[in-house]
């Protein structure tokens, strides 16, 4: 598949996916609903079909807001790798979502806001002061951005922010509830307005994510390499924070930080469609959405008739996948 039309097939076959994983979040949960009355819920809303009432409010919402942050954290995670060059990079081993689920549960427990508008930029602050951090400490080398100091730094990152965040409910306990969801990342109960607020931040980081497609393939040979060719690296790496902090930290303020999607889903894609970042990112957009939905879907049947929030299930998947990934990096070092 590493030919033009092998990806473009490829494409396809995971946009044909997508649609039926879509379909799949819709129908199935604890309630079974049948097609016809998805259909009809779309196409002939009843308000008395409580069924129907479930597809609008709760079923289709969940669908929508899965598939866009699949797809934003899958996006961050093969722009991270790309400029670190470090295979495992991603929003949530490098302390980016720690980072703005830190900052959300701060403001909810001591300053009680709750507004969503807010907290959506106090999300960005906190991705973003994990990520300019984690940089700055990858960087402090000749070399510049060295991606073994940049996993060390994440690591500090993650264990600061989660002492900081349980140092919070420690102090106030009567919060935890109000900010369970995003302490373990869950997309249940979300309503579709709560997307709507991020989701023009998640697009511009979309469509940027497409216009430096070219400057990818570039850093992944080398800052020295992508300098000699012209490229202004350090303003390079800026804009690629930018979105890296606009996807992820949109995640997090909508569902929790969502765990090791960044990480799956670019190994996963690089298989099918290589290395050249023109292509990676629309499948990343397509295949990190098919990927959370599914997981969303599975998380609802593992114990019946609760349901496990989907971070849980993702990290579930992801963590032995990450081990693989972390023990073929040792043997290639």
């Amino acid at each position: 598949m590493r030919n033009t039309a092998g990806k473009i097939l490829g494409l396809m076959i995971g946009l044909i996916l997508l649609g039926i994983s879509f379909v799949m979040s819709i129908r199935f949960g604890f309630t079974k609903i049948s097609w016809g009355t998805v259909q009809a819920a779309l196409l002939h809303y009843d308000e008395t079909s409580m069924d129907q009432v479930v597809v609008r409010t709760s079923r289709l919402p969940r669908a929508l807001i899965a598939a866009a942050i699949g797809a934003s954290l899958a996006v961050a995670g093969v722009i991270m790798q790309a400029v670190t060059r470090n295979p495992l990079a991603s929003p949530s081993v490098l302390g980016v979502n720690a980072g703005a689920s830190f900052t959300i549960v701060l403001f909810i427990i001591v300053f009680g806001w709750s507004d969503m508008r807010a907290l959506v930029w106090i999300s960005f602050a906190g991705a973003g002061l994990a990520a300019g951090t984690v940089y700055v400490l990858g960087s402090l080398s000749r070399e510049g951005l060295s991606p073994l100091r940049v996993i060390l730094a994440g690591s500090a990152m993650i264990a600061l922010f989660m002492s900081g965040t349980q140092g919070l409910l420690v102090f106030n306990q009567n919060g935890l509830q109000d900010v369970m969801f995003w302490l373990a990342g869950s997309i249940a109960a979300r309503d579709l307005s709560m997307q709507l607020i991020v989701l023009p931040y998640l697009a511009i980081g979309w469509i940027t994510a497409f216009c430096i497609t070219s400057q990818l393939n570039l850093m992944v040979l080398g800052e020295e390499t992508a300098k000699g060719l012209g490229q202004r690296t350090v303003r390079f790496q800026l804009i690629a924070g930018v979105i890296v902090v606009l996807l992820a930290g949109g995640s997090v303020a909508v569902a929790g930080p969502i765990a090791l999607i960044g990480i799956i889903v670019p190994h996963m894609v690089r298989f099918l469609a290589g290395h050249d970042h023109r292509w990676l990112i629309p499948y990343c957009l397509v295949y990190g959405a098919v990927l959370l939905l599914l997981a969303d879907v599975a998380a609802r049947f593992v114990i019946l008739p609760e349901e496990v929030p989907v971070g849980i299930m993702t990290a579930a998947i992801g963590a032995p996948f990450f081990i693989y990934l972390a023990r073929r990096e040792m043997k290639r070092g």
